[in-house]
This record gives C-alpha cells, structure tokens and sequence, in this order.
C-alpha cells in the first residue's frame, strides 16, 4: 500500500471521526424526548455550509475582481479623456496658430498692396518682375530669402510657408527697384545742388504723434519685421527725393530769353551800393505770360513791399516760386497749376525800373539760385520727367 493512500485513509478517518452520532433528551413540562441527530446528517449539513460558504466567498471574489477590473477601466477611460483633452487643445492651439500666422500674412499683403498702390500705382498682386517695378532683379537677394518649406507641416502650414514666401520675395524686388529709383533720384537732386541726405533727415523731422501700439487681426501687438522696417525706409527715402525732383523748378517762367540780372551780389540799380538780389530778372514786354515753373498751388496773389505785384506757388517739400513786379494776375489764391500754365503777365510794379520778371526760389524759406534748376542737364530732366510720371499716376490713381 502506497504512502498516499495511506494519507488519504488517515485524513478521512479523522474526518468521519468529527461527525459521530447524537441523542439530545429534551424534557418538556414533565415530557422527555430526546433527538437523535446522525453523523450522517451531520456530514450532509456541513457539507451544505461548507457548499454555502464556498458559493459566498466565490461570489464575495468575483464581485471584488469586478470592482477591480471596473476601476481600471475607469482609470483607463479616464486617461483617454485627458489624453482627448490635451489633444483638442493642442489641436486648437495650432489651429489659432495657424489663424494668426494667416491673418498675419494677410495684413502684410494689405501693407503690400498698399505701398506698391501708393508709390508704383499698381496693385501687389499684378506687379512682376517685368511690369510694374521693372527696375528690379527677378531673384532675391539671399538675405532675404525664407528657410525651405518643411515637407513634415501639415499642408495648411505648408500653403501659408509657400504665401510668406512669395511674399518676401516680392518684397525683395519691391525693394530693389525702390533704391534703384532713389539712386536716381539721389544723383539728380546732388547735381541740382542740394544735398539729399538733408532733404530726407529734414522730411523725417516733421513726424511725431502719439505711441499707439500697432495690433493686428488677432488683437495682438506686433510689427512685419525687418525686411518690411527697410522696405518702409527706402520707399519714404525715395518719396521725399522724387517728389522733390517733381517740385523743383525746372520750366522757363516767362517766354523770353533776355536775362537781365542774376542770383547773388549785385549792384542795385537804383543806389549803385552792393545788394543781394535773391532771384533772377527776366526782361520782357509788359503783358508777357508769366508762367508757373512747376506744379503746385497758389498760396499768394497781391503786393509785396520792394516786389509790386506777386504770385507765390507752393510745390511742396519746402519748395516755392515767387513771381514779382507783374502788371496783372490770372489765377487766384487756392488754384492748383500745372508746369507752363499762365498765372500773370509781366509788368513793372515795385521797385523795378523797367518791365521785367523776378522769379525766386525758395527751398524752406531760403532764397536759392533758379539758375542751376532752369538749367539743368538732360539727365537730371530724364529722372525728373520719369518721377513726375510715377507721381502724376500716383495722384491720379488716388483721385
């Protein structure tokens, strides 16, 4: 006989010895009975409880192992939600990323549109390399090239990458043809005797105002950037140089040739001591056609001492003419003229001993000669006559 058998025999004895048979005496109101309650019986009870406690402590487990597994899943959909959450968040951050950088580049082509509009009269969508601002080199200049488009953005980031882009090349040209211009400008208005770097230190100091941060589409303070801070500054530089070109008196104000007196020291025809004369003399019939040197508006139309009759023409940038001892006007204070129009007829009022023209021009209140911009080369008239253009088309398109 084996070892376990042996085993088993020995623990079912000591079980079936746990259950013997008993006789309970009950003795009720002088009455005995007893209960006989068998081993048998016994067994079958403990049985069932043990049966009973096994089903509990199984039912008691699996709803443990429930609650467990329920939590986990709690903690697990919990996680998911937060990971939802983060996920539309970052998703809405790039999408008001995305919203501002597009708002953005849309705000700089407005800006765009408007200095190509303002200054070449063109808008910046129809301008190419070949139109519009010939002037300028069909490639950009490497520094202000963008970085290469990444192929890993999502492809709304890439479309908006491909605008800046586009941008920033226009830009480029935009400036370059910009200082091509102001060069020209700048040699013409050098050769006319002045000095152009004055003329635009001078513009800049009559700004001011107060500080309002610029804020964009998206409510937030910002600026276009570098390229664009000197794409403004050339185009202002040009501005003040051409347009002081186009004021500069370049056209005969009187049709005659007979110069009688110049621009510095002479002797005064009346006294014979030593005078400053701060114009020139044209002599001429009375009732010659004095004409407007450049355009501009009449700012002045009567008697001044020492002058008889005047008309004085404002042409901007500091710049005006004046047209003395005139025998009669044709124009009034408030008219705008345009270069050659008749404005009066020459005469002898004042101090004048015979029927001539003064003419004097006036750069911020100083008289300077008329003569170096009556006789200026044909270059400088070249220069001159391709900004009036620009200026003239500029005036149009904004009338």
């Amino acid at each position: 006989m084996s070892l376990k058998s042996t085993g088993l025999r020995h623990w079912r004895q000591r079980f079936h010895a746990l259950f013997q048979d008993h006789e309970i005496f009950i003795r009720t109101h002088g009455q005995v009975r007893f209960l006989r309650i068998s081993a048998k019986w016994q067994k079958r009870v403990a049985l069932i409880a043990a049966a009973v406690l096994l089903a509990w402590a199984g039912a008691t487990l699996a709803v443990l192992v429930n609650q467990l597994l329920t939590s986990g899943e709690r903690a697990a959909v919990a996680e998911q939600k937060a990971a939802a959450a983060a996920a539309e968040a970052r998703i809405a951050k790039y999408r008001d990323s995305v919203a501002e950088t597009a708002a953005d580049l849309a705000e700089r082509q407005d800006q765009l549109d408007e200095w190509s509009k303002v200054h070449f009269g063109v808008e910046a969508d129809a301008v190419t390399p070949e139109e519009g601002v010939a002037a300028a080199p069909k490639a950009a200049p490497a520094a202000l090239e963008t970085s290469a488009i990444d192929p890993t953005l999502p492809p709304e980031a890439q479309a908006l990458a491909r605008i800046e882009k586009r941008q920033e090349a226009f830009a480029a040209r935009l400036l370059a043809a910009v200082n091509e211009r102001a060069a020209k400008a700048e040699t013409a208005v050098a050769a006319l005797g002045l000095d152009p770097r004055g003329l635009v230190r001078s513009a800049a100091a009559g700004r001011g105002g107060p500080f309002i941060p610029y804020r964009g589409k998206m409510g937030k303070a910002k600026a276009f950037g570098p390229s664009f801070a000197k794409l403004e500054g050339a185009l202002f530089r040009m501005e003040v140089l051409e347009r002081t070109l186009v004021a500069l008196p370049s056209g005969n104000p009187a049709d005659v040739m007979m110069m009688s007196s110049g621009f510095g020291y002479r002797s005064d025809p009346f006294t014979g001591a030593g005078a400053m004369h701060a114009g020139l003399d044209f002599r001429g019939p009375i009732g010659t056609p004095i004409l407007a040197a450049a355009p501009g508006k009449i700012v002045f139309v009567g008697q001044k001492s020492g002058y008889g009759n005047v008309v004085e023409v404002d042409h901007g940038q500091g710049i005006l003419t004046r047209y003395a001892h005139l025998s009669g006007f044709t124009t009034r204070v408030g008219t705008q003229v345009a270069a050659g129009e008749q404005i009066a007829k020459m005469g002898s009022t004042g101090r004048s001993t015979g029927s001539h023209l003064h003419f004097e021009v006036r750069l911020n209140g100083v008289a300077v000669n008329p003569r170096r911009f009556l006789e200026a080369k044909a270059d400088v008239l070249e220069v001159k006559d391709d900004a009036r253009q620009r200026v003239g088309s500029v005036a149009s398109a904004a009338r």
